[in-house]
């Protein structure tokens, strides 16, 4: 199996790799991770891994100036290979973002990133938090118990999303989402390669996932 780490200026990319090795060991699964920036790679990956870390309009136009890029990751998520945004890499995966300005996503996943509203709280939102979510309504989710924690780092978060692509939520002075899924193409707000246990064992359901 060949699982790409897209490489376009963002992200935790060695964190995230690493954790991905150690969740293939983990599922006893042979598979080769790399960190690319190769839009030939990414388009005949079996799996694509989308980090991000920073600004939504950052990201995006650091994923646009790797020529070819957008439009690999269009091609291989469009067959059906199975996606993972992490942290800023699920933003993108949105309609758009509104962070300093006005930015188009992918449009997979219905709603908007905005910033979040967390009253007495500091932003950005830094530290571990708990999942909560219904066991069994996710393959991604499998082996979890609601109330495990994760590790989150962000200051904006998905509005107005459709509850049907929401697989786990969290809460920061309210609601908010933690986990999408739509079709072949899920995404997780917070770091899961940053998250011990419950992350990789987030990441050895990706690896075993057929949507």
């Amino acid at each position: 199996m060949k699982v790409a780490v897209v490489d376009y200026g963002s992200g935790n990319l060695t964190s995230a790799s690493r954790a991905l090795a150690l969740a293939a060991e983990r599922a006893g699964l042979r598979v080769t991770v790399r960190v690319t920036a190769d839009p030939d790679y990414v388009a005949t990956a079996d799996r694509i891994v989308l980090p991000g870390q920073g600004a939504f309009a950052d990201c995006s136009r650091g994923l646009t100036a790797v020529r070819g890029m957008r439009q690999a990751i269009e091609q291989a998520t469009q067959a059906g290979r199975p996606f993972l945004g992490i942290c800023v890499g699920m933003q993108l995966m949105a309609q758009r973002g509104l962070e300093h300005e006005i930015t188009p996503g992918f449009g997979w996943i219905h709603g908007e990133i905005a910033e979040m509203v967390a009253p007495n709280l500091r932003l950005p939102q830094m530290g571990w938090n708990t999942l909560d979510f219904v066991p069994g309504n996710h393959k991604l989710l499998d082996g979890l118990e609601p109330g495990d924690h994760v590790y989150f780092v962000h200051s904006y978060a998905l509005v107005d999303g459709n509850p049907e692509e929401t697989i786990a939520m969290t809460e920061y002075g309210g609601p908010v989402v933690a986990m999408v899924a739509a079709g072949n193409r899920a995404g997780t707000q917070f770091h899961v390669e940053k998250s011990q246990e419950v992350g990789i064992r987030i990441l050895s359901n990706f690896l075993r996932w057929t949507p």
